[in-house]
């Protein structure tokens, strides 16, 4: 039999076959021509930016960091480029290899190789870290020549942090440091991110970190073309930085310089303002540090030494020290007794030597007392039973209340640090602060014979040495107190704009003028006729001042004798000065710890910056204790 063939059927399958094959084709066409326009049109300008982002980088250009000048325009924070070579861990192979090969061609120490080691630990695997600061032209043209044997090597010219006059003012200028995850916490919650790309230093203490976003400026960028390899090829687009804002300041760094050097290895501080303005002409912590050895990060050898020594040099005592304030407290205690009417200046006492309450004897230090006692005379000469008698009077929440108004026990608010975490509240005791203070109940009742004590800047008191300046320089300025302040100026580098800082007055306390006059004429007596005679005998200028002497054990009945004494146990000397003392243009506090009485090494070094100041007298060296001012001095 033969096969039929049905030509219709055969026809009709190679068409259905090819119409198929052609739909296919079609539909493959239609989704590629989709597709086309998908990418092509509607993703156009998202792909576009992608292969713009490949193609071009954004380079960050960081700013000039602002200079810090003081009010005379001394510099005092300043900026300086210099090259260093930089290793990218991510892209440099073996970091022993590499580190040891570089050693031919480059100088690196041992310090070098460890400082590389700790800023690793805290930087990123992709970001560039120095191995070498400062390199000279010749290291730089050595390192040239052999580039194409580091990969991830690179020289980069970077902006270094310098303070010309070293340790001077160090506690109040503060220094820089690397970024670490706490101040890019801090850079997130200020909504400052962008602000900061390429910027690896920030302030990290006083003036450089209060005012770290006025200081730092605005970050600019370059867009460069770059290869397939990411080597940049040529500049497309440069946007500038604007450099951070200048700061001058109402500090003499003369007189800080001098102030310090009065000092000498004694540990203390000094806090002095011009009482009209509230403005910091110095602001001393004794010892000082050279903020230049945090600027490429500083070694382990030398933070063991800043943190292992025992005075403490990275302790802000101005700002962080509180301190019993002693006799000083007495012109305060003086003034809030004629302000509530608890006292006028002629009524007086008779002074035994002693003031008993209950079972317990306070006593003076002048055995038989010293006779009848006005308010001039409880000042002048520092009588303590005129206190023990007048504080019982008050009672502690009067005292409290009163001395709460001048700032003690609070923070001065001073712009230095970040926020007020730099600055102690200090103790201005209450019977509310004891109860928050202590947990028992018997420990939280507030005695009557406590506050005794508290008269005479015993007993709970403590407060820092700015607080006590603050203080002396209200009563100077008539009971007007300003916020105390470092900064005068902030200065636009682009308009040069002067924005001023100084703030209005935080509050008049409305004194009468006489009760006034009344504590002036017997702080001036103080320094004519009483325990501060011999530091300002001869001085050409009138000034109103009062010595004081706080104790850092409890006598316990003894008397005290200095020479019997371990140092760490003396008592701290302190002095507060106004001058001159009808038209005061400074107010002052000092404090030396374990400086013994307040006449004999306090008073000196006030006596040194008040001729400075207002007679330009430059000291010799370091101002002298007064060993002769023991026998003068009734604080004790």
């Amino acid at each position: 039999m033969g096969d039929f063939h049905n030509p219709d059927a055969d026809l009709d399958r190679f068409r259905f076959r090819t119409g198929f094959a052609a739909a296919t084709v079609l539909v493959c066409f239609g989704i590629l021509l989709a597709r086309f326009i998908w990418l092509q049109v509607i993703q156009h300008d998202f792909y576009r930016t992608r292969a713009e982002d490949n193609r071009i980088a954004l380079i960050p250009i960081v700013p000039n960091r602002g200079v810090i000048t003081d009010r005379n325009g001394v510099v005092l924070a300043r900026n300086y480029s210099a090259f260093t070579l930089e290793i990218t861990p991510s892209q440099a192979g073996n970091l022993e290899e590499t580190i040891d090969a570089l050693t031919e061609v480059i100088d690196i120490q041992p310090k070098d190789r460890k400082r590389f080691k700790r800023l690793m630990d805290e930087a990123k695997n992709f970001e560039s870290i120095p191995i070498r600061t400062r390199l000279t032209d010749a290291e730089v043209a050595r390192f040239a020549a052999q580039r194409y044997r580091f990969p991830g090597v690179e020289v980069k010219a970077r902006l270094f942090r310098h303070y010309p006059m070293g340790s001077v003012a160090s506690h109040a200028i503060g220094y820089i440091g690397r970024i670490t995850e706490r101040d890019l916490k801090w850079i997130e919650e200020s909504e400052r991110v962008a602000m900061y790309k390429g910027t690896d230093h920030i302030g990290k203490t006083g003036l450089e970190q209060h005012y770290e976003f006025e200081l730092h400026g605005t970050t600019g960028y370059e867009e460069v073309e770059i290869d397939a390899g990411g080597r940049a090829l040529r500049s497309l687009k440069r946007i500038p930085p604007i450099s951070g804002n200048n700061l001058s300041l109402t500090l003499d760094s003369k007189l800080q310089e001098i102030t310090e050097q009065a000092f000498g290895d004694r540990k203390g501080a000094l806090v002095a303002i011009e009482p009209s303005t509230g403005g910091i002409l110095a602001l001393v912590s004794n010892p000082t540090y050279d903020p230049n050895l945090f600027v490429d990060g500083i070694t382990p050898d030398n933070w063991k030494e800043l943190n292992e020594h025992p005075s403490k040099p990275m302790v802000n005592r101005a700002l962080n020290g509180a301190y019993p304030p002693g006799s000083t407290f007495k012109p305060f205690m003086a003034l809030a007794a004629l302000e509530m009417g608890k006292r006028t200046p002629n009524q007086a006492i008779s002074d035994p030597g002693y003031f008993n309450f209950g079972n317990h004897q306070f006593r003076d230090d002048k055995k038989g007392g010293h006779g009848m006692v006005d308010m001039y005379k409880s000042i002048v000469h520092s009588c303590d039973t005129y206190y023990y008698i007048l504080a019982n009077d008050m009672g502690i929440d009067n005292i409290a209340k009163f001395m709460a108004q001048l700032g003690f026990g609070q923070r001065t608010g001073i712009d230095l640090g970040k926020d007020d975490s730099g600055e102690s509240k200090g103790v201005l005791p209450s019977q509310e602060w004891k109860k928050q203070r202590f947990k028992r109940p018997e420990q939280q009742k507030w005695y009557a014979g406590e506050t005794i004590s508290i008269g005479i800047g015993q007993g709970y008191n403590a407060y820092t040495p700015i607080q006590l300046a603050q203080a002396t320089a209200t009563l100077a300025n008539n009971g007007v107190m300003f916020r105390p302040h470092l900064v005068k100026y902030i200065v636009d580098t682009k308009t040069g704009e002067k924005r001023p800082v100084e703030p209005k007055p935080i509050r008049d306390l409305q004194l009468k003028p006489a009760n006034v006059d009344v504590i002036r004429r017997a702080m001036v007596g103080v320094n004519k006729e009483g325990t501060g005679t011999r530091a300002f005998a001869g001085a050409p200028y009138e000034v109103a001042g009062k010595t004081g002497t706080a104790q850092v054990f409890s006598l316990k009945g003894a008397q005290y004798k200095e020479g019997a004494v371990k140092k760490e146990l003396r008592d701290h000397a302190l002095y507060i000065a106004y001058a001159p003392a009808d038209k005061p243009t400074i107010a002052l506090a000092v404090l030396v710890e374990n400086g013994g009485f307040g006449a004999q090494s306090a008073a000196p070094i006030a006596r040194m910056v008040l001729d400075y100041y207002l007679l330009g007298k430059l000291p010799a060296g370091a101002a002298n204790e007064d060993s002769g001012a023991i026998e003068d001095d009734n604080e004790q």
